[in-house]
């Protein structure tokens, strides 16, 4: 069966009256009958430095579970760093590790990451070196995060560089060539509609995706230059369309993830988004 989580950065950004207590998240979502929370690393969320100890981390993970919740994944703060634009990678990498670490003291089993820099940026670069220095430190990456149990998921979004269909699938067979089943992609409804169109693409990544998130489009993009997430039936894309293939596209746990992500109110949608989930998961998923 098919367990929703939403992610908690819906309710941090653009909101009149962002929910920065965590405990509160967690108990209204648990209240609205989520199975999960993905966990944005950030202040004022919890995240590696916040919760420095194991015993702070178990304390968060019990308050969870108390909650009849989950880590459904972890979006690792990697944004202070620089990717490709650098020969150096370590600084981010070592800031990958210390999240590593976070996540598998939470029982967290997947971390996001994308490739941090904007894609407007990208010709400043030779596109070779560029996608290269992103295999050598998603490779690096992946190879901590099997130390640690930890799959990645990598979210390829328009705002940032390596965003074509054909890019996206290179860099995922390029990283896995090197030994790296660990790593795929973060398959984002909203971001495949922006970034090729999200039939297509899912085609073309079965096999390779390793965590979804669920967000309507409307085609247009947020002031970062990410899609903008609107809810189910807002938007243009065609869920009865896209379910049955995601079903089938190999992904490697249950979540399907709600995002929101910049969503003006996100509370005003949230219970109204489950709903819309579950007539869904119970035509094609029960």
């Amino acid at each position: 069966m098919k367990k929703y989580s939403i992610g908690s950065w819906a309710f941090l950004f653009n909101q009149d009256q962002p929910t920065n207590d965590f405990h509160t998240l967690v108990h209204k979502l648990g209240h609205l009958g989520y199975q999960g929370i993905e966990l944005f690393g950030f202040d004022p969320h919890p995240n590696p430095d916040s919760h420095d100890t194991k015993e702070k981390r178990q304390k968060l993970r019990k308050m969870v579970v108390d909650h009849r919740l989950d880590f459904s994944a972890l979006v690792a703060n990697l944004w202070s760093h620089k990717l490709w634009s650098v020969e150096d990678q370590r600084p981010f990498v070592a800031d990958f590790e210390k999240n590593a670490f976070f996540a598998e003291d939470l029982g967290i089993k997947t971390i996001r990451v994308d490739t941090v820099e904007p894609v407007a940026q990208a010709a400043q670069v030779e596109p070779k070196q560029l996608f290269d220095r992103c295999v050598k430190a998603f490779d690096a990456c992946s190879k901590i995060a099997a130390q640690h149990g930890v799959t990645i998921a990598w979210e390829f979004e328009p705002g940032f560089a390596i965003n074509k269909p054909t890019e996206i699938v290179a860099l995922i067979d390029a990283v896995r060539a090197l030994g790296n089943p660990n790593f795929g992609a973060l398959f984002d409804t909203c971001n495949a509609h922006l970034c090729g169109g999200a039939l297509d693409l899912l085609q073309q990544l079965k096999g390779k995706i390793t965590h979804l998130h669920l967000g309507d489009s409307d085609g247009t993009l947020n002031e970062h230059g990410g899609g903008r997430h609107v809810p189910f039936g807002v938007g243009a894309l065609n869920f009865d369309q896209l379910i049955p293939e995601l079903l089938t596209c190999g992904v490697p746990n249950d979540w399907w993830c709600v995002d929101l992500c910049f969503w003006p109110d996100a509370w005003a949608v949230t219970a109204d988004n489950k709903r819309y989930l579950d007539k869904l998961r119970h035509k094609y998923a029960a």
